[in-house]
């Protein structure tokens, strides 16, 4: 089985700091970029995160502080890892709700203005759980009868991600060849910004999903309660949620004006 497809798509991995989207920081990225014409280009980045790596995720994905020491900020890699994946859609495991919120927050900071309006994502791991219910692993030998050497190292999670996908395909014949339609399979809820804390009501309109102002439509909220929107933007949201919200504002003040 061979992907169908009508632009690249880059499947990717990170290794982080810790799981808090907001806070921590990513200290290895591989990317496998898959072309319409079945080419393939592949990079793997260690990535200097500014903070320390705890003892316990060490543990897990092997990469030390001493090892990332020297190595490149996610800065000064930004430029080079936005021009690889720009013109993609995206493709991970467990990504909707993790790689690309974080990569997006780690973009942000580095001042590249990403955003997912033009790109869908294929979460591998949803096609799974919604078909087998297993892990990464196990999703590895269950379709492709092969045991994942070097677990948590981005490359070979990237690898498997991509190679899990192509016999999901094959076995699933309701599974549509098709990105587009993928992505629709693989999403979970319908979510404005990663996180989760605005998305779309049954008439398509953005509301809040959490506190005080759960289920009411957000351009209504910050129209009513205008410090409501400087609270989210100096509080501990992630970046990409302030950003949607902005957008948001911004767009009705416009269409106001207009």
């Amino acid at each position: 089985m061979q992907l169908k497809l009508t632009r690249p798509i880059c499947f990717f991995d990170l290794e982080t700091t810790g799981t808090n989207v907001a806070k921590d920081r990513i200290v290895e990225i591989a990317i496998l970029k898959v072309f319409p014409n079945g080419n393939k280009e592949s990079r793997t980045w260690l990535v200097n995160p500014e903070m320390e790596i705890p003892a316990q995720v060490v543990a897990i994905h092997g990469i030390s502080n001493e090892k990332v020491a020297n190595e490149p900020t996610f800065k000064q890699l930004s430029k080079e890892i936005y021009k690889m994946i720009k013109d993609s859609d995206l493709g991970g495991y467990n990504s909707d709700r993790f790689d690309i919120p974080l990569l997006a927050e780690e973009m942000l900071r580095a001042e590249i203005d990403f955003d997912m309006k033009n790109t869908v994502s294929v979460d591998v791991q949803t096609i799974f759980h919604k078909m087998e219910k297993r892990t990464l692993e196990a999703a590895y030998k269950f379709y492709c009868d092969k045991n994942l050497i070097d677990a948590h190292s981005a490359e070979a999670d990237t690898l498997a991600t991509y190679e899990v996908l192509l016999s999901q395909l094959d076995r699933y014949p309701e599974l549509e060849n098709n990105i587009k339609k993928l992505s629709e399979f693989t999403t979970r809820k319908q979510s404005v910004d990663f996180a989760g804390f605005i998305v779309l009501d049954e008439d398509g309109e953005e509301i809040f999903s959490f506190g005080k102002h759960k289920g009411k439509k957000v351009h209504a909220v910050l129209e009513n309660e205008p410090g409501y929107f400087g609270w989210i933007l100096n509080a501990d949201f992630p970046l990409y949620t302030k950003k949607v919200l902005t957008q948001i504002k911004l767009s009705k003040l416009n269409n106001k004006l207009g």
